[in-house]
């Protein structure tokens, strides 16, 4: 029986490429579960020897789905679907995202507070830094947002910052239609220049002196509804 793998797709429907580059063929009696269902994924893999399928697109590696033998995935959906048929497990899924949903609710409430921290806006401008964290929170903290403020690797306080960086980046720059060349780097360093009017714009604000809020884009972009933005970190 073959072992458990992890192996590349291929142009050719039960062909796969190992990852010391050898063609292999998908076994007879084997069928393809497709992703989506993590449970169900766990306990095909758990029955016994499979091929999970991975393809790296850019830097990011996206399943393709697991190779198992057949029957294990008929056994494993059917025991899954009897299981998700009772009481018990509705009252485990409906604990499940009463938790999400606190703990949702706890990050947003921490990560607005981080951006707070970071702005440091004076008091005469503070009234701005609570609806912008607002704003930066609400935009960068849903799961499955795609922004920084989902990523775990680096502290909170580096998350805001980024977070705002962006936001400003959106909201009080042309950068949404900026006609950037397709050359390696340049749409980096069109964002580090970027950057530094965002954090220029928002030194003006840690400051008591005034200044015409018509002519500051932060100013401008608060008093905007916020629209619909990309992901963007």
């Amino acid at each position: 029986m073959p072992d458990s793998l992890t192996v590349g797709p291929t142009a050719a429907p039960r062909r796969v490429r190992a990852q010391d580059g050898r063609l292999l063929s998908v076994p007879d009696g084997w069928a393809l579960l497709p992703p989506g269902d993590a449970g169900l994924t766990r306990r095909v893999k758990a029955a016994g020897p499979s091929w999970t399928v991975v393809e790296k697109v850019g830097r990011k590696l996206f399943s393709r789905g697991v190779w198992a033998p057949e029957a294990h995935i008929v056994h494993a959906r059917a025991a899954l679907e009897d299981e998700r048929a009772t009481p018990a497990y509705a009252k485990k899924l409906a604990q499940g995202r009463e938790r999400r949903a606190k703990e949702q609710a706890e990050y947003e409430v921490d990560f607005a507070n981080a951006v707070l921290r970071f702005l440091a806006f004076s008091p005469a401008w503070l009234p701005h830094a609570k609806r912008l964290a607002v704003l930066v929170a609400g935009h960068a903290t849903p799961v499955g947002s795609g922004t920084v403020a989902r990523t775990e690797r680096i502290p909170i306080e580096r998350r805001a910052e980024a977070a705002v960086i962006a936001w400003m980046r959106h909201q009080t720059t042309g950068y949404d239609h900026m006609r950037i060349e397709r050359v390696k780097g340049a749409r980096r360093e069109v964002r580090r220049e970027l950057a530094e009017v965002s954090r220029a714009i928002l030194d003006l604000h840690r400051r008591d002196a005034p200044h015409a809020p018509p002519a500051c884009p932060l100013c401008s972009a608060l008093l905007r509804p916020p629209p619909t933005r990309p992901s963007d970190s």
